[in-house]
């Protein structure tokens, strides 16, 4: 049996600047990667198809999926797409014939239908929000859904009552959102692990989560119960997942493929093919979608073939049926990689023929894919296995934020609790709002791999300035200050107007 895993994820980018990075990120991804992914899906429910994926989507980007502003932009954003290709289209003059037309003209007619293909589908199931179309999907046993923590923080790293509340209100989130179930899976943010968590897993409803191939040793073949719970670790299968996304041996980076880097910076558009690895953006090959369409049909040839090969070979090992999990985030597939959402479904179209269970981490366990209980270690699935994306020297800075900010929103909402103000207190709302975007995992990281790492950086310690702002004009007992603060930060950023201050858990408390 194999288990396709896909994480969805972005930052809180609405009002947080627009391009390279901000909000053309969140649209990006939205119209190359959500667009034509759930579409996919909605293909195969129509069929009758179950339990193809199990998909991940944090609260944070549902909400961005949601969002009445987002919505907009992205319908504008999809307008522009158009215009920026019916430019390019018309490169050789309106009266050029198509036989004769140029690649950038070919390349405006090709991301003109592409673009009315995309408002079309926006237009018809996206305009009242993104959590409707994933219900779709669950509700028809397409997939599974996977909850997560609130706003995508480094577990491990986080205080105990604020990974607690985290949790929570995530799994709360999701349920009012998604409807998912009392009891679920989770996707930890980048699979991060400490011992004990699953603990709190097991009192929050949790059955089962993802880590990484290392995490268990490399024995993937089996979900594993953590410790004396009964939450199962699945394990991600590393040859199996980097056989598609490696630097250097995944098939994104096939020389048929679109390149992802290369633009006619005219229009935005992408008008080449990888070309070679070595090869100039100047001199790169255009793209040809003939010949990238066959090379999708040799790489879903070899794919089924490598798990055919892995599951007998990992069957034989155990001694039973094994399973394998590949997992990746699921904007690879469409926006990284432009093919992926087309490969990605004659994979699961080739899959049963070939013999091969498709299924979804909850069916793996239903089947019985689960072995005998185990320890398992302190992890996640970044650089080294281990931590150091976010705790490393690199990001020393951060530790030292996070410290602090952790510092000042505990004392500032227990003290403000210890008073006993009964009715939602909007000072302590969003000072506990501020410091979850404060804490996300997303910061560390984009300056540990040096991606838009000043953006990170901004985006970071502009949350902490509006904590502490908020923090002491309310420490100082300036009550109308830090309401007005309060507020003015509120309309600013609000991903999670329900999130209430008074469900923090007391001091000792949380796992």
């Amino acid at each position: 049996m194999i288990a396709f895993v896909l994480h969805s994820h972005l930052p809180w980018l609405a009002h947080h600047g627009a391009w390279p990075v901000g909000e053309e990120w969140l649209y990006q991804s939205w119209a190359a990667s959500y667009l034509p992914m759930t579409e996919m899906l909605d293909r195969l429910a129509a069929e009758g198809r179950t339990e193809q994926l199990t998909l991940g989507v944090t609260p944070v980007l549902a909400a961005q999926l949601d969002d009445p502003y987002c919505l907009e932009a992205m319908h504008h954003y999809l307008g522009n797409w158009q215009l920026r290709a019916h430019e390019a289209a018309l490169a050789d003059g309106p009266a050029t014939g198509s036989a004769h037309r140029s690649p950038m003209a070919e390349l405006g007619a090709r991301e003109h239908r592409n673009a009315a293909h995309a408002l079309e589908l926006f237009e018809t199931r996206w305009r009242h929000g993104g959590t409707p179309v994933l219900r779709r999907l669950a509700d028809a046993g397409t997939v599974e859904l996977l909850g997560g923590p609130l706003a995508h923080p480094f577990q491990p790293l986080l205080h105990p009552r604020l990974r607690e509340l985290s949790l929570r209100e995530g799994l709360a989130y999701g349920t009012a959102r998604l409807g998912s179930p009392a009891r679920t899976g989770i996707w930890a943010p980048e699979c991060a692990y400490k011992p004990g968590m699953e603990t709190g897993y097991e009192a929050a409803g949790v059955t089962h989560f993802m880590v990484d191939g290392p995490t268990l040793g490399g024995d993937t073949a089996l979900a594993r119960p953590v410790g004396d719970s009964s939450v199962l670790a699945f394990g991600r299968d590393l040859p199996v997942s980097y056989r598609v996304w490696s630097p250097k041996s995944g098939y994104p980076g096939h020389a048929a493929y679109r390149d992802f880097y290369a633009h006619d910076h005219a229009t935005g558009l992408k008008p080449s093919r990888v070309t070679g690895k070595n090869v100039p953006e100047s001199e790169k090959a255009p793209y040809d979608p003939e010949r990238a369409d066959a090379v999708i049909d040799k790489h879903v040839a070899d794919f089924v073939d490598t798990v055919v090969a892995r599951l007998r070979e990992e069957s034989t090992r155990i001694g039973r049926d094994a399973l394998v999990v590949a997992a990746f985030d699921t904007e690879l597939f469409g926006h990284w990689w432009y093919e992926g959402p087309i490969w990605l479904e004659r994979v699961l179209r080739a899959l049963p023929e070939a013999g091969v269970r498709v299924g979804t981490l909850r069916s793996a366990a239903e089947a019985g894919f689960v072995g005998a209980p185990r320890e398992i270690p302190a992890s996640s699935w970044g650089s080294g296995k281990d931590w150091r994306v976010w705790e490393g020297p690199q990001v020393q800075e951060f530790v030292e934020l996070n410290e602090d900010i952790t510092a000042t929103v505990l004392r500032v909402l227990d003290k403000r609790a210890a008073e006993q103000r009964g009715a939602r207190d909007v000072v302590a709302d969003q000072v506990l709002q501020e410091a979850l975007m404060c804490l996300q995992s997303d910061w560390p990281f984009m300056v540990s791999k040096d991606t838009a790492a000043g953006y990170a950086r901004d985006r970071a310690y502009k949350h902490a300035h509006a904590l502490r702002e908020i923090a002491e004009a309310a420490e100082r007992v300036d009550e109308t200050r830090a309401v007005v603060l309060a507020r003015g930060w509120r309309h600013a950023d609000d991903p999670f107007p329900g999130l209430d201050a008074r469900r923090l858990p007391a001091p000792l408390g949380g796992f």
